[in-house]
């Protein structure tokens, strides 16, 4: 049986490249994030918040000044307590009303969002959660792999990038308004 190489398994090649290619080496932090957001394309997360989430009946959120994760040791974790179910980001924790909830603002916070829109629908935050997570875990992994070579440095920029473009595209499609509107029109066709 012959053997296989780490580095095989690890990574498939692409159209001709290796990944010491000097064309891979001299691609600066912000070209690779440029190169991420294009191959995510639909399922960059600024573009589900704006395309799929903003065009439903929605009402703002808005984050504790103190729960933004700014810091490098802060993490974002979902606790179940006697209480429920809380969001805790750095030192804050914010109560939720269900699990779905709490998985879709946990990717905000981790992006250090100040405001954002939530679907009015609770049926609709389940499936929408799922679509942020795996963008957020897709955008991670992606830059992972193109930086995998560079250092740790590096990757961190890109990361840091990656997540400032995400936080401004959010900011800029704005969190909605704090109520969500009602039709008031209650008449009933005759027939």
């Amino acid at each position: 049986m012959a053997m296989v190489s780490r580095s095989l398994i690890k990574r498939p090649r692409r159209k001709g490249r290796t990944p010491g290619t000097p064309e891979r080496q001299s691609r600066s932090a912000e070209e690779l994030s440029l190169e991420i957001e294009d191959t995510m394309d639909e399922s960059w997360l600024p573009h589900i918040y704006r395309d799929r989430i903003l065009k439903l009946r929605t009402r703002s959120y808005v984050f504790p000044l103190t729960a933004k994760p700014r810091a490098a040791q802060s993490t974002i974790e979902i606790q179940h307590t006697l209480l429920g179910i809380e969001l805790k980001a750095g030192h804050q924790r914010m109560l939720c009303p269900d699990l779905a909830t709490a998985r879709y603002l946990a990717v905000f916070a981790r992006a250090g969002c100040e405001a954002v829109a939530i679907p009015y629908d609770i049926t609709k935050i389940s499936h929408l959660a799922d679509e942020l997570e795996s963008s957020w875990h897709r955008m991670l992994l992606l830059a992972d792999d193109l930086t995998g070579d560079r250092g740790e440095a590096f990757a961190t920029r890109v990361r840091s990038l990656l997540i400032g473009k995400v936080r401004d595209a959010i900011a800029v499609a704005g969190a909605g308004t704090r109520i969500p509107e009602f039709k008031r029109s209650t008449k009933q066709v005759d027939k």
